[in-house]
């Protein structure tokens, strides 16, 4: 019967495999324990080491005025949401929309608010936030001045602590000082933005197409928001009410803001709060157009308000004629001691008064010049 199993010869081959495997176990074996100091290295903790705070100096004098100029100023400016109550087709309810928001600032210890007539308009009454997150209903004053884009808020029970600003004038500005705007711009109330006046003198439209004169041109950065919140000398005095901005985009990158002037607004705004519109001839008045078709250098006349200033001195407006014809009336051609061309040569001489004030008008009317004093109305 046969002999089955392994060789001599398979039996001395599998020992020296069996030998090789445990050399390359062993090999492994090392190289594993070999690394395995590293790797716990790489995640070993780092020593932390604590720095030294390098402690400021004392702020530079321009620094130091700035934020002197915030902490007292930012008090008195506040940040306006307009408020539009208006009924859905699916809802009977009358419902509250916010319209818009915008700046303002704090004009009397009474409540009374400044901000721009496009802020609040159509809005049915506005929620004022104070610096310090404190929020009160405000109503709208029923008298405005859209022409100045300038409008009055009046906050239902105030709190005593309001901070009036600090009004200054801007007759005496200079090109080159230093200004300072504060407002809400994108809705982020209490920011502070720095520039120079740019220019003075200049001329913009409000939101009724009329001339706003003498207003303020500044780079500080004037955005959506900062709308009716105040322009600010180095003094820390209000100087003027930023209204627009020159940009398409309605941001600041142009570097061009405009403020409405505080001569004017210190002017205008007792009024509104007494109840009386900027001051009024108590005429209507031809364009432009209509002087230059007729090669008239002066402003024509086209109707006279009833019982008005004007109608009391006799001052008349474009007169029925034979054949359903209009004639000329009166043209105005001077104002007190001024030479009148224009709309806008009336409207600059008429925003240096107030209404009561008496003024002097001379007009023409076929050929001949005449004088008549005239009491200035409330609009």
């Amino acid at each position: 019967m046969a002999k089955t199993g392994i060789s001599s010869g398979q039996s001395i081959l599998m020992k020296w495999m069996a030998v090789l495997l445990l050399l390359v176990a062993g090999a492994l074996t090392y190289v594993v324990i070999k690394r395995k100091p590293s790797v716990e290295k790489t995640w070993t903790q780092p020593q932390v080491v604590k720095r030294n705070v390098v402690e400021r100096t004392a702020l530079p004098a321009k620094e130091k005025a700035a934020t002197e100029i915030f902490e007292t100023i930012s008090p008195s400016v506040v940040h306006i949401t307009s408020i539009r109550q208006q009924v859905s087709a699916f809802n009977p309810k009358v419902g509250e929309v916010p319209q818009g928001t915008g700046s303002g600032f704090v004009w009397d210890k009474t409540g009374h608010i400044v901000t721009n007539f496009h802020v609040v308009e159509s809005a049915h009454y506005a929620e004022v936030t104070l610096s310090d997150s404190r929020t009160y209903k405000a109503r709208v004053l029923p008298v405005t001045a859209p022409e100045k884009d300038l409008a009055v808020l009046k906050i239902e029970n105030p709190p005593v602590d309001l901070n009036p600003i600090p009004v200054g004038r801007s007759l005496d500005l200079r090109v080159g000082q230093g200004v300072f705007a504060i407002g809400s711009p994108f809705g982020f109330d209490q920011t502070l933005t720095a520039g120079i006046i740019s220019a003075l003198g200049r001329e913009i439209k409000s939101v009724t197409r009329r001339p706003i004169y003498d207003v303020i041109q500044t780079d500080a950065a004037i955005n959506r928001g900062n709308s009716g919140g105040p322009l600010i000398d180095s003094s820390g005095r209000l100087i003027g009410v930023n209204t627009a901005i020159y940009n398409p985009e309605g941001t600041s990158w142009s570097g061009i803001g405009f403020a409405i002037p505080v001569d004017t607004v210190n002017r205008i705004i007792p009024n509104l709060i007494g109840g009386k519109g900027p001051p009024r001839i108590g005429v209507r008045l031809g364009t432009e157009a209509y002087s230059k078709q007729r090669k008239i250098d002066g402003v024509v006349i086209i109707a006279v308000t009833k019982d008005g200033p004007a109608a009391k001195a006799g001052v008349v407006g474009l007169q029925s004629t034979p054949g359903r014809r209009w004639g000329l009336g009166d043209v105005i051609v001077g104002f007190n001691e001024a030479p009148i061309h224009n709309r806008q040569d009336l409207y600059k001489e008429l925003d240096k008064h107030s209404p009561g004030d008496s003024v002097r008008l001379r007009l023409l009317r076929s050929g001949k010049v005449r004088e008549v004093q005239i009491t200035l109305d409330a609009g």
